[in-house]
């Protein structure tokens, strides 16, 4: 927490070493790209040179060192510029070193060290190792990593397309969020510029192993002419001394150089782990101790052929047999002995959890679901998820798919939290044909109902769909059934399949846009699970909460006086009115609605009483059925004459009254006077008088 004293003025929080070090990394940055083509054209002294040679061989240490630690690629993506720079760097030592042995014919201690010390003072050793150097460095390790850095580019590119499929389909499913979509976006474009980059990147490296050469004979024949022609010293003399200097300045430049092509060909060649390349070596190669104790055998067998030292080959039998048995030793035995028990005997299974939703099929249903063979299931589960993610407000949870061998090869079942919630049977080869009047004539086929809504229909070959569909019948396949079944099944059981995670993954998308509706409300005025609840009991009567922040704006101005969950969604329903009658209204603005008789009104107002879990309608059971009776004949009556059945009830008798009819007639929607929109015309189509 910032303490604030009497002044005014903030404590600011201390910063870590690392903010503090990348504090002025960009003026850094600047002013060391200007020191490095500045050190090309100003000459320099020759201990600064000495300086400047061994921050290079700690510079190349460094990025080699961090290369083994990295865990993927992308941890280290601005290789590719920092070896431009270190390349950069190199090249502007080679020219102020070049500068002082042509001028001075000497180039500091480091440099005289390399050439005397490291090579024995035989500038012709010298020579023959700086040349090997280079060899290494181009023509193995550059040339691999070159090839490596081109094929991880082509085939990144390549992959872009798929990668961003599987975030979309991901992303429909459900199983990740936009902001997990987003991210992943992001790092597939970052993974393909950096191995684009490592592609040119990898040139770099190669230009500097050609400079370091032409560079060297520049130097040597130089020397000898400056040597020979302008200070008069023997040839011989003036070989020796110039080309020990050529050789100890490429040898100082050309071993930082080999350190960072192998740090690139490590990164270019690594692939995402969980641990660092010394970790993934050590756990790879120690994985087979009998690969250990086979190469163990073959060193001894060498060691006894006649011709062959043997001391080293039994060395490295004797190593690597020892390996390989500490690696197959089992661990000590316990000091006292194991009873078994009931958990040491048997292994006791997982609890798994309960899936949401799912869709078990009979084996002649698994062609749907085989995209392979055009299955068409799975997109058709994709498109619906995301319909009621539009029409309701809420993701609908992934649908898990598995055959089921008790099920005929036909049927299906539809499990909610693992209950079953629907189910029927579908024919892959034939297409389905329904009619919602009697007046169509009777087509040939398999006679079945609509498991979804329960109408009467035709399972018909696919050659008749042209004369079904002439004579009024809507035809439909094996896979829209399902789909339909299963929409029906999510919207009827919405309200369970909404859980608390799902609630706290909205606010934190609204808190996004709009922060202050859902700090004020959570968890200062309600808590999550209340919120929650008020969720529910709107999707339990088809109320979409896709207008969330109205939905927590009306929650937030009634919550200081009441935390009563059922009283909060009716004040929400009154809010989203004209959502509510959008719905059900016909396209010239009218809602055809059944009207409770005075009396009954009366009746029914007298036996409501309030309890833990809302309103209740306490009827006697045939006084129930009796009004079960009567609401259902006007509804058959209305849903004649082409209307959505609607019951229109005060205010106070809303909610208990549609608790109570909804269990046995789903289809009917129970709306209070105060829901209805101003702008929409009510004709009243009914009266229940019980």
């Amino acid at each position: 927490m910032v303490s604030t004293p009497a002044s005014g003025t903030k404590h600011a929080e201390p910063m870590s070493g690392l903010q503090r070090l990348v504090r002025y990394s960009d003026v850094a940055l600047a002013a060391g790209v200007v020191a490095i083509v500045t050190l090309m054209i100003l000459p320099v002294p020759a201990h600064v040179l000495d300086l400047l040679i061994t921050t290079n061989i700690a510079l190349a240490l460094t990025i080699l060192l961090v290369s083994l630690y990295i865990q993927e690629p992308l941890q280290f993506s601005a290789f590719p510029t920092v070896l431009l720079l270190a390349t950069l760097f190199r090249l502007a030592l080679n020219v102020t070193s070049t500068r002082l042995i042509l001028l001075q014919g000497n180039a500091g201690e480091v440099i005289n060290a390399f050439g005397r010390f490291v090579v024995g003072g035989n500038y012709v050793v010298g020579i023959v190792v700086f040349v090997i150097l280079v060899v290494i460095q181009f023509v193995v390790i550059t040339n691999g990593a070159g090839r490596v850095a081109e094929v991880a580019a082509r085939f990144t590119l390549d992959a872009m397309p798929g990668k961003q499929m599987a975030i979309d389909a991901d992303l429909n499913a459900g199983l990740i969020g936009e902001e997990e979509a987003r991210r992943r976006r992001q790092e597939i474009a970052r993974e393909a510029d950096f191995y684009g980059a490592m592609d040119g990147a990898s040139k770099f490296v190669k230009g500097d192993a050609i400079a370091g050469i032409v560079i060297i004979l520049i130097n040597i024949l130089g020397g000898i002419a400056i040597g020979a022609l302008q200070r008069g010293m023997p040839l011989g003399e003036a070989l020796r001394t110039y080309a020990l200097l050529t050789v100890g300045d490429g040898l100082v430049t050309q071993i930082p150089a080999l350190l960072i092509s192998t740090a690139t060909g490590i990164i270019v060649t690594r692939s995402a782990s969980d641990a660092n390349l010394g970790l993934d070596v050590a756990r790879q190669i120690f994985s087979a101790p009998r690969a250990l104790v086979i190469a163990g055998v073959l060193l001894a067998i060498l060691g006894l052929a006649p011709g062959l030292p043997a001391p080293p080959f039994f060395l490295g039998a004797v190593g690597l047999l020892g390996v390989a048995l500490m690696l197959r030793r089992p661990p000590p035995p316990a000091t006292e002995p194991v009873r078994p028990t009931a958990d040491t005997e048997e292994t006791l299974p997982e609890v798994t959890p309960v899936d949401p939703l799912e869709l078990e099929i009979g084996y002649g249903l698994i062609p749907l679901v085989d995209q392979a063979t055009g299955g068409q299931l799975l997109r058709r589960i994709t498109l619906l998820r995301k319909q009621i993610a539009q029409e309701l407000g809420f993701v609908m949870p992934t649908v898990r798919i598995r055959d089921n061998l008790a099920l005929r090869p036909n049927e299906y079942r539809i499990l909610v939290r693992g209950i079953k919630a629907g189910e029927g049977e579908v024919y892959p080869d034939r297409l389905m044909a329904m009619t919602t009047t009697g007046e169509a004539p009777q087509l040939d086929g398999i006679v079945a109902r609509e498991p979804a809504f329960g109408l009467p229909a035709v399972w018909i070959p696919e050659g008749q769909r042209a004369a079904a569909e002439a004579h009024g019948y809507a035809v439909v396949d094996a896979a829209s059934v399902i789909t339909t079944h299963l929409s029906e099944v999510v919207r009827q059981n919405a309200a369970a399949l909404l859980r608390r995670q799902d609630v706290q993954r909205l606010l934190d998308t609204v808190r996004r846009e709009h922060p202050a509706v859902v700090d004020e409300l959570v968890p200062h005025l309600l808590s999550l699970s209340e919120v929650h609840q008020v969720l529910q009991l709107l999707l339990a009567e088809q109320v979409p909460i896709r207008d969330l922040v109205t939905i927590l704006e009306v929650l937030g101005n009634h919550a200081r006086t009441t935390r009563n969950v059922y009283v909060l969604a009716e004040q929400v329903r009154h809010a989203l009115a004209a959502a509510l009658t959008h719905q059900y209204v016909t396209p010239d603005g009218t809602l055809g609605v059944i009207v409770l008789h005075p009396e009954l009104t009366g009746q029914l107002s007298e036996a409501i009483h309030q309890s833990e879990e809302g309103p209740q309608l306490a009827l006697a059971p045939e006084r129930l059925q009796a009004l079960l009776a009567a609401v259902a004949q006007e509804m058959e009556r209305i849903a004649a004459l082409g209307y959505q059945p609607v019951l229109l009830v005060p205010a106070s008798l809303r909610a208990a009254l549609s608790r109570t009819l909804r269990r046995s007639l789903p289809n009917l929607t129970v709306l209070a006077f105060q829901e209805v929109a101003p702008t929409v015309r009510i004709q009243v189509l009914g009266t229940v008088r019980g």
